[in-house]
């Protein structure tokens, strides 16, 4: 068992959201790239980790601005692999260290891309059972895509954990515009901007770059960039159609939603408590601590304790209570 750290000063959403980038030890996963060539014309980048002879799959989504690599993907992917399933990451557009082909990239809405990915495993032939892990926005793209169109969902697809997901985009982007989360919009952003700015560069004419060093919020930035490059009509329409939240009763498959109660990126609507009530095949987990992606945890050799749940829910249909 991996136990969920809460002791001071583990009982901070801030300091269980910074703790792992800055300080949690993990070895690089020896990855396999295979590139997915998409039926737009652009790609993604699916980064691999197989044994031998698995026919299980963990499918794992990285959050906003991140990719492969980053320290809560490769933990889930040592953990999927310490169980025996094969895993594989998949790069948003333009995440994987090479820009994608287009001026649009991804958003957290954009389910075409782990539609097509899906459609392509279940070519290979190799899987009969397929579970889907995201963190984040990748949570957010995942629960939209179970919940939207459950009819056109690959079969091999058996179940899901969605982490710390901003299930209201706009009820996020309001607790990301607080004073105390200012480090994290400051973060965020700096990397929005240097990608906005490269593409400006690939794109000449295309975007409209004045001022872009000014703006401070979420919901200036999408409103100038994100929502007109992807067909909505400001920041509050690209936040409505896509948050998860308005599809999980439509949901079909076991699901299991993890969100912090101290998560620093969550307004109280994050947390569809009413949701979960109404499909029995929603679970919805809401501990006490474990900030943004963090839930560090003791025990089972530095398991984090979102990790073991992930995989006890995935792998043991009964497990539905928090333990910590």
């Amino acid at each position: 068992m991996v136990r969920l750290a809460r002791a001071f000063p583990f009982s901070s959403g801030h300091v269980q959201t910074l703790f792992p980038p800055l300080f949690r030890p993990m070895a690089d996963a020896c990855y396999e790239r295979e590139r997915l060539e998409t039926s737009d014309g652009d790609f993604v980048d699916l980064d691999w980790s197989r044994g031998e002879g698995s026919r299980s799959l963990v499918f794992i989504m990285h959050g906003l601005e991140g990719h492969s690599r980053r320290k809560y993907v490769l933990g889930m992917v040592k953990a999927a692999r310490e169980r025996g399933l094969d895993a594989v990451a998949m790069n948003f557009r333009g995440c994987s260290g090479e820009p994608n082909r287009k001026v649009s990239m991804y958003h957290s809405g954009w389910t075409r891309d782990l539609h097509e990915a899906l459609l392509m495993i279940e070519a290979l032939g190799r899987y009969n059972c397929v579970h889907l892990v995201g963190f984040s926005l990748g949570g957010n793209v995942i629960l939209k895509y179970l919940g939207e169109d459950p009819s056109i969902i690959p079969e091999f697809v058996r179940s899901a954990v969605a982490i710390s997901v901003p299930c209201d985009l706009e009820d996020s982007a309001r607790a990301l515009a607080r004073p105390q989360c200012a480090f994290y919009t400051r973060y965020l952003l700096d990397q929005l901007r240097k990608k906005i700015i490269e593409k400006g560069r690939l794109f000449p004419g295309a975007l409209d770059l004045k001022g872009v060093e000014t703006l401070r919020t979420f919901r200036q930035f999408d409103d100038r960039f994100t929502a007109p490059l992807h067909g909505f009509r400001d920041a509050l329409d690209y936040w409505r159609r896509s948050s998860s939240r308005q599809y999980l009763t439509g949901i079909d498959r076991r699901t299991c939603i993890i969100n912090a109660t101290n998560d620093p990126f969550l307004g109280p609507r994050c947390y569809p408590a009413e949701e979960a009530r109404a499909n029995d095949r929603l679970t919805l987990l809401t501990p006490p601590t474990g900030g943004h992606v963090g839930f560090v945890g003791s025990g089972w050799g530095g398991m984090y304790w979102s990790e073991w749940m992930a995989m006890r829910f995935l792998l043991e249909p009964g497990a539905s209570q928090v333990q910590k």
